[in-house]
């Protein structure tokens, strides 16, 4: 556990900031989580005076933190003002009691220029209780240096069919494929279940895994595995070292995922800087949306808090606010929530952020294409057990063991009804 104070403990022990500032708690899982809301906390401070805040923020394990946050939550005592709640944990939070203030009157100034879906996805009954971090919006990931010397043009690429001839035009020429696809993550279904507008759980919670979505994306990825066109990711995820060596080596060269995957490329692979490109995904039938949401975080206030409400109007602005949008871009590389910034040249096309200068296509260019076709899939109560059944048990049925997917999909529906 690291715990740091901002504004109020110093190596004499005594405060600094503003001496009258109102005392927070927050807790989170991710260290630059922290140094973000630092940041931000110093800019609030300074045009807030007389909203000043001191907050002891203390980073946890995942698990370690989600739990402590649920045993609060269900105590109704010890749970600090602000908390980082994993986008696949919020649905826990949500049953019953809820112990979080609602935000809507908190999020309204800011509305109009947020992305509808990232702030439904953390929501219940028409109610907001989390502030987002990013969209994480899926798109597609080109080496063009590698697909040029195979004479691939990625920017004919449209469809998966279209994908697929890529693919195979990439093994002839190389004797590689072309992918690869993750057996512990579901990502690849929900851009699927977005480009047919279809969701694994109903608008009462119900859920049913077996859409034609998944069916049909499964039997692209073990077609793909069955011609040598794609391999499976090391360790089930292309989001693991042995994942980015792939990428390094050129094992992998097209792929899709959420925008956050930009500050993978800048910290764990610098040496390909100018080889890859960011394009939307491709889509199953021409005019399908092309993008979704993927991953996420959302920051909840304690209902139990005495400042509540001023930690909510410090939070929004923090996380919806051009000028935290902004900083979110600048310090995570996170794609912001708040379009405004999406069209700032000063911004997006700042030639010195590492994240322009790294990639060959503008990364905020995919997104304004993509602006109105961001789809959500539900974050639900009986989420967690849909992944665990998908993730554990499907993936790897269907595209490590190249099982039968109706067999797998109806063997793990049954798991799921056992539990809704």
């Amino acid at each position: 556990m690291c715990v740091f104070t901002v504004g109020s403990v110093f190596a004499g022990g005594g405060q600094s900031g503003s001496s009258g500032g109102k005392n927070l708690e927050m807790w989170t899982f991710v260290d630059l989580h922290a140094t973000f809301y630092d940041k931000m906390l110093k800019q609030w401070n300074k045009d807030n005076p007389s909203k000043a805040l001191n907050v002891t923020f203390t980073n946890m394990p995942y698990g370690e933190m989600h739990d402590k946050t649920m045993m609060a939550a269900q105590a109704g005592v010890g749970m600090p003002d602000l908390v980082d709640i994993e986008i696949s944990q919020f649905p826990n939070f949500l049953r019953g009691n809820i112990a979080f203030l609602e935000l809507n009157k908190y999020i309204d100034p800011y509305r109009s220029s947020l992305v509808k879906s990232r702030i439904d996805i953390y929501s219940k009954d028409g109610k907001n209780y989390g502030f987002p971090t990013h969209v994480g919006a899926f798109v597609m990931y080109y080496n063009t240096e590698a697909l040029e010397k195979a004479g691939v043009d990625y920017k004919t690429i449209v469809t998966w069919d279209d994908f697929t001839a890529a693919a195979r035009k990439y093994k002839t020429a190389t004797g590689k494929a072309i992918t690869s696809v993750d057996t512990g993550g579901h990502d690849w279904l929900q851009i699927a279940m977005a480009e047919h507008g279809e969701d694994w759980t109903n608008n009462a919670g119900r859920a049913n895994i077996k859409l034609d979505s998944i069916r049909k994306m499964l039997t692209l990825q073990q077609s793909w595995l069955r011609e040598g066109l794609a391999v499976t990711s090391p360790g089930g995820h292309i989001d693991q070292e042995a994942g980015f060596q792939n990428l390094i080596s050129g094992n992998v060269v097209a792929f899709p995922k959420a925008m956050w995957f930009l500050s993978r490329f800048t910290n764990y692979m610098p040496e390909m800087k100018g080889k890859w490109a960011i394009a939307p995904c491709p889509v199953f039938t021409r005019g399908q949306p092309r993008s979704v949401g993927v991953g996420g975080t959302g920051t909840v206030v304690s209902m139990t808090s005495p400042n509540a409400a001023l930690a909510a109007e410090y939070m929004a602005w923090a996380k919806l606010s051009l000028t935290g949008n902004i900083e979110i871009w600048k310090e995570l590389g996170f794609d912001p929530c708040n379009t405004s910034v999406w069209t700032d040249t000063k911004v997006t096309h700042d030639a010195s952020n590492k994240y322009v200068a790294y990639f060959k296509t503008n990364p905020f260019d995919t997104l304004n294409q993509i602006k109105n076709e961001i789809g959500m899939i539900k974050s639900m109560s009986i989420s967690p057990v849909i992944l665990e059944q998908i993730n554990t048990h499907v993936l790897e049925e269907v595209l490590q063991d190249l099982g039968n997917i109706d067999t797998s999909l109806n063997k793990a529906q049954a798991q799921i009804d056992l539990q809704q």
